[in-house]
């Protein structure tokens, strides 16, 4: 255990595999207390287990310290539960890694109303109500000291909430969606000192391999020397270090961590401008203005833009 996160409280949502344990593991390495969280269920959000258990066998035969959490993210009690536990507990919370999440893929005229709402009932609304345990916590402890407090949190987007993907409407909606969520939390939150930084991840998981095939891989499984890009734990040092005290002037960033790579996105922004002089558009006359190199039309499966 090494001292970058000595003394932190961590809770970190869907730790029993992949990239949460992934995340789980790294901030126990680097000294954290980590309240491992994982109802257990399926990649399609069926039933419960202990798999939270697992990892905190791991981490503690690595000599360091975490408690297993069973509880639901979506669920609001429960979600103000897990919340609660680290301050009655430990007396605060330093760091919350929203990572909880399942997948229902289907093409968009198979998809039930149901599969759309599990899923951002798991991915959205988890990350919502933690995060808002969190911050009515920090906020009180903010007044009482009359001052900031210490306080991180990194949710989870992937390449298909950036980017899109091919049957996951729900899926992709919901990634998409917590980075909005993710970029206001950071401006309500920035006066009492907490950060909000977004994460997109890569890497074999339990959800990821169901598309391709491959079997899942699962930090822990092999010695983090052995460098493999599919590795999803490729992504924890970086949550790792937003997580310390090295990361306070960090917040509302947006940061791909896929194999050897980091990335910087830079969301949505102005990347080109056409002005009508004051005048209403004419939309008869707009398709001369899409067709030039103002506005184009990229390659197929891209969008209009640069």
């Amino acid at each position: 255990m090494s001292g970058l996160l000595a003394g932190k409280i961590a809770l970190v949502t869907g730790a029993g595999h992949g990239i949460g344990r992934g995340h789980a593991l790294e901030l126990a390495k680097h000294g954290a207390t980590v309240i491992v969280n994982d109802l257990g269920s399926s990649v399609s959000g069926e039933g419960s287990g202990r798999d939270a258990d697992l990892v905190v066998d791991m981490i503690s035969g690595l000599g360091g310290t975490a408690f297993a959490d069973y509880g639901d993210v979506g669920d609001e009690t429960q979600a103000d539960a897990m919340v609660a536990r680290a301050f009655d507990e430990f007396g605060r919370l330093d760091i919350l890694v929203n990572n909880a999440g399942i997948v229902r893929d289907r093409a968009v005229w198979n998809m039930s109303a149901n599969d759309f709402d599990l899923v951002m009932r798991v991915h959205v609304r988890g990350t919502w109500l933690t995060s808002r345990g969190a911050a009515r916590r920090w906020r009180e402890q903010s007044k009482a000291a009359s001052g900031k407090v210490y306080g991180r949190i990194i949710n989870t987007t992937s390449g298909a909430g950036l980017l899109g993907s091919f049957g996951q409407t729900n899926y992709a909606t919901a990634k998409a969606a917590i980075v909005g969520l993710s970029l206001t939390l950071s401006l309500e939150l920035a006066s009492i000192g907490v950060t909000v930084n977004v994460i997109g991840p890569g890497g074999l998981t339990r959800l990821s391999a169901g598309v391709t095939g491959a079997a899942p891989m699962e930090p822990g499984d092999h010695p983090e020397e052995e460098f493999h890009p599919k590795d999803p734990s490729l992504c924890c040092p970086v949550v790792a270090w937003l997580a310390s005290d090295e990361a306070g002037h960090v917040t509302g960033q947006v940061i791909r961590a896929m194999g050897e790579n980091i990335y910087l996105m830079g969301g949505w922004t102005e990347e080109r401008t056409v002005s009508n002089g004051g005048k209403r558009w004419d939309a008869e006359k707009l398709g001369a203005i899409f067709a030039t190199d103002v506005f184009h039309t990229r390659a197929p499966g891209l969008r209009m833009g640069a």
